[in-house]
């Protein structure tokens, strides 16, 4: 798998039955559990900290992860975690955050350093995620930048974990080919 290259000697791992597309570009310090879907065109540095993605989460087209070094004024830097059964939409920027579990990321949506996403929300699509927020579990965030809107319904609570469901049954599929 050449779209898995070494940064300073440290390869990404990756877990059990996942689908990384050939196109997706994953550097260094990566941790990736099983179940996990990384779909075309992805590029995921973890060169100057590390990046940790959950069991059974999918990252879309186009997504860029990355993490934020170590300093002086931010001695642990910020690492990127993303938790379990997170669906992360087309063409997101994802920066030194960290992402509870069953959280979708619409599409084009940007979350940047220090921000904490806690379990069970939705970030709408464009939305932005100004550094050092958190957002509390069980809500709608919209906007630039995004804030809560309302509690989530049932029917969304259910949907996201219906929606990381959706991209296993797809990268099984992948997985076939």
């Amino acid at each position: 798998m050449d779209h898995l290259q070494p940064y300073q000697g440290i390869l990404p791992s990756v877990g059990k039955h996942c689908y990384l597309d050939p196109s997706a570009v994953l550097v260094g310090d990566i941790q990736i559990a099983d179940e996990v879907s990384i779909w075309p065109l992805v590029a995921a540095r973890g060169d100057v900290n590390t990046i940790t993605i959950g069991a059974r989460t999918n990252i879309q087209d186009g997504t860029v992860l990355h993490v934020t070094r170590k300093s002086q004024n931010n001695p642990q830097g910020n690492p990127l975690i993303i938790g379990e059964d997170v669906t992360v939409g087309h063409k997101c920027m994802l920066h030194g955050c960290t992402l509870g579990n069953r959280i979708l990321v619409g599409m084009g949506a940007i979350i940047m350093d220090g921000a904490i996403i806690e379990d069970d929300v939705f970030i709408g699509a464009g939305s932005l995620v100004p550094p050092n927020k958190t957002f509390e579990s069980g809500f709608l965030y919209v906007g630039n930048p995004a804030k809560k809107v309302r509690p989530l319904k049932e029917a969304e609570m259910a949907f996201l974990k219906q929606s990381a469901i959706n991209y296993i049954d797809l990268k099984n599929d992948y997985l076939q080919e």
